[in-house]
């Protein structure tokens, strides 16, 4: 795949370029246009092998920048999307072949690290090994084992600001956790998710942890989709055990866009059996015509030495058309639930009420106006047992406006509730006192014409904010020389003045990418982040071969700091060269 500056959906958001297989592409413009041909070996797909013709589902989509216009091959109603397979063309009389996919994919990798403590610099340079085997146990069901797993290549997260008391989500990068990502999906994205892969092999302070290795057998049997994930990490520390980590999924295809399924997620120390978390699953989808759709799911978990109520549900009915957007939920989630490899934006405790309402205006016939999305939306969280006011949230945008070149803009208010039922330090030296907290913000969303080679989004925010008020807001400009460079500048700066104290919030980051041709490029990250204090910097060059492999140079530099440029002192710096090629039936 050539190298692109990829976006990332995570495990739960249905859909991500992340992830990469074997698969080979060719443009070109002529006097016909402009013409891309993909070449996907059969080896690459999952798919029932069988004497039989086939009929398969497929839907392609372009997007043509200068005009705004979205094609695709099978008809889709605005209101949905290319994700709605049960609306895919068909593709009859398939005569395909029995190919299953026999890979190996080692790695080997060097490196330079240097950490300074208490101003003190140790360095080492570690060298290492390891790799991936896939194998097709059928042409639809694959093994993958891994051993020694490494992702020295992938970029780091995003640096995020978090004015909240809530833990903040970041979404999985790691390509082996991307593959057949959604088989492994259940419960309420970023709110409630069930499995987490992110708890695997990464500390809660971001730091990796050595995975040993471990094997996934995902794909279909018939019209069950099946997943069971083994993974082993050895400890980072003397302080720490290592840990085996078991995932179960299935999932059975019903008619009408319905299916129902089962999950079962384990964390055991494997030094001592008692020190076991465990996850129970079920989970379903009922879909009415293409206009109403329910999802529902439930679950327990079990740990030793801990009490309350362990259960969790959620229920959510939607209703789209081309004219409306509407959505409710309930969930509950008891004060004793306890995913420790899943990912809960709260603790425990509580039950919450969602509802969402959106009216789809469009008039196609204006050649400057493209739609119109007035909307509102209201979340509350009501403490579990003793019904404490715990969150509100009132999202009101009556006048958002889209253009017929995509370019947007649109106020908004906002009402806010947070019940604090202990004090709660927002920034060092500032506490909040338990009490029940109530404000309004204004909000203004901007978005310039994307299409264009230097083009501006983010959002303003004014009013008042806990006990004062806080201004700010986000804000990012994105430059493209054709298909060789793009940058991004992005900037979000909170003033916040509380009687309690005053503080602000900035984070700063730099985004470049330089591709000499589709197949080697470089890209640079580098942020600043106030509330850390940290100044962080990742270059990647990569010389791609097939399915992510290749040649990478990785350099990462971490420096305590008091601005972008202000740098205090060094705390971490790593130089990577790895180089990884697959071997085998891939394509």
């Amino acid at each position: 795949m050539a190298g692109q500056n990829l976006m990332m959906a995570g495990a739960m958001g249905g859909f991500n370029v992340n992830w990469d297989a074997s698969w080979t592409v060719a443009t070109r413009i002529d006097s016909l246009g402009w013409t891309a041909e993909f070449r996907i070996p059969f080896s690459t797909l999952r798919y029932q092998s069988g004497d039989d013709e086939q009929s398969w589902g497929l839907n392609v989509s372009r997007m043509i920048r200068r005009k705004n216009e979205e094609l695709y091959w099978a008809f889709i109603p605005r209101q949905f999307n290319l994700y709605r397979l049960s609306l895919a063309g068909t593709l009859d009389n398939l005569k395909v072949p029995v190919r299953r996919i026999q890979t190996i994919t080692p790695y080997v990798l060097t490196s330079s690290q240097a950490q300074w403590t208490d101003g003190v610099r140790a360095t080492r340079s570690p060298s290492d090994f390891g790799g991936e085997i896939k194998y097709g146990v059928t042409p639809s069901l694959t093994l993958d084992l891994t051993y020694n797993t490494d992702f020295a290549q992938v970029e780091v997260d995003d640096q995020r600001v978090n004015l909240t008391r809530f833990p903040v989500f970041f979404p999985e990068k790691r390509p082996f956790f991307l593959e057949n990502a959604g088989v492994f999906s259940a419960g309420t994205p970023q709110a409630v998710d069930l499995f987490f892969s992110r708890r695997i092999g990464i500390g809660e302070n971001g730091a990796p942890q050595p995975i040993l290795g471990g094997g996934r057998l995902s794909g279909r049997i018939g019209s069950t989709t099946v997943g069971l994930l083994q993974m082993v990490t050895d400890a980072p520390d003397q302080f720490s055990n290592g840990q085996s980590y078991s995932v179960g999924r299935v999932i059975r295809e019903l008619s009408s866009r319905s299916r129902v399924g089962a999950m079962f997620v384990q964390r055991m120390s494997t030094d001592s059996s008692a020190d076991v978390n465990r996850t129970y699953a079920l989970d379903g989808r009922i879909g009415i015509g293409q206009s109403w759709t329910s999802d529902l799911w439930a679950a327990r978990t079990e740990t030793p030495g801990r009490g309350g109520d362990e259960y969790a549900y959620s229920a959510r009915v939607a209703y789209q058309t081309n004219v409306w957007n509407h959505s409710a939920r309930l969930a509950q989630v008891g004060d004793g639930f306890n995913p420790e490899v899943g990912f809960m934006s709260r603790p425990g405790g509580y039950r919450s009420y969602d509802v969402s309402m959106m009216r789809l205006v469009r008039k196609p016939e204006w050649s400057w106006f493209r739609q119109w999305n007035p909307h509102a939306s209201y979340r509350g969280v009501f403490g579990q047992r003793d019904g404490f006011y715990q969150t509100g949230y009132w999202h009101i945008d009556l006048t958002e406006i889209e253009f017929a070149n995509s370019s947007r803009f649109g106020p908004e208010y906002n009402i806010s509730h947070e019940g604090l039922q202990a004090p709660f330090e927002i920034a060092p030296g500032v506490v909040l006192q338990p009490g029940q907290y109530n404000w309004g913000t204004l909000g203004f969303d901007y978005q310039t014409d994307p299409s264009e080679n230097i083009w501006a989004n983010g959002r303003f925010d004014v009013g008042e904010f806990w006990t004062g008020t806080r201004r700010g807001g986000s804000g990012t400009v994105t430059v493209r020389r054709g298909a060789t460079f793009s940058g991004s500048l992005s900037v979000e700066h909170n003033d916040v003045r509380l009687p309690e104290g005053d503080f602000t919030r900035t984070l700063e980051a730099l985004r470049l990418n330089y591709f000499f041709t589709p197949r080697v490029f470089v890209q640079t990250l580098t942020q600043y982040n106030n509330q850390q204090r940290i100044w962080s910097a990742n270059v990647r060059f990569g010389w791609l071969n097939t399915a992510g492999t290749g040649l990478f140079v990785v350099f990462n530099d971490g420096r305590e700091a008091n601005g972008f440029f202000d740098w205090v002192r060094p705390q971490q710096r790593t130089v990577f060269v790895k180089f990884t090629r697959q071997f085998g039936t891939g394509g």
